[in-house]
């Protein structure tokens, strides 16, 4: 499938998933933690499967992978990809610390599984009200490990895993604190032509 000559109007709908799941997202994260959180979507695109790495950077740079499978209608994968730093600002953000500690313990692990939970629901319930499609999502799986391995996680945990990706760079602001992620919605094969298809992609 050649990514480039896709319809322009998906690129329109596209940023609407951008924009109605950061406000979900956004609503649900400041009632957890009681604070004003403002969530920034700069791009969302459409990569092919092999391009992730080029998002993620250096291979051997640790990263904060939280996974989820989809399924009814589609079936696929998810996968929220944080750098450490920046899992560490968010579970400060969350708990509020300011404290400069270096390392997640099993609190920090918990609440950002709770917030890839939150992030996933939101986008996938915005491209189930834009695609008229039911998805429904696991409960996360969450590891630390280098990015090139973190990319192999959802073939091995979740089996064979589609070409093409939904790319969603997100940004939380709170006060001054900053903090970026990369979401991945991987559906299968069959699964992507279904969700083009229901947004009026002609194949």
């Amino acid at each position: 499938m050649d990514l480039n000559n896709l319809n322009s109007n998906l690129l329109d709908v596209l940023k609407e998933l951008g924009n109605i799941g950061s406000g979900n997202a956004a609503t649900a994260l400041s009632t957890m933690i009681n604070k004003r959180i403002n969530m920034r979507v700069p791009q969302v695109k459409i990569l092919d499967f092999k391009d992730i790495s080029e998002i993620l950077g250096d291979g051997e740079t640790p990263v904060v992978g939280i996974y989820f499978k989809m399924s009814d209608d589609i079936e696929g994968n998810i996968m929220f990809v944080l750098s450490i730093d920046s899992a560490i600002n968010l579970t400060n953000m969350l708990f509020g610390r300011n404290d400069s500690k270096n390392e997640l313990d099993d609190m920090d692990m918990s609440a950002l599984s709770e917030v890839g939970n939150i992030l996933s629901a939101s986008y996938v319930n915005s491209l189930s009200t834009l695609t008229g499609l039911k998805l429904k999502i696991s409960i996360p799986s969450i590891c630390v490990d280098m990015a090139a391995a973190i990319l192999s996680v959802p073939a091995v945990q979740f089996g064979q895993i589609g070409e093409n990706v939904i790319f969603i760079e997100t940004q939380f602001e709170e006060g001054d604190k900053l903090i970026k992620g990369d979401l991945f919605l991987i559906p299968e094969v069959d699964s992507f032509e279904k969700i083009l298809s229901s947004l009026g992609v002609i194949l």
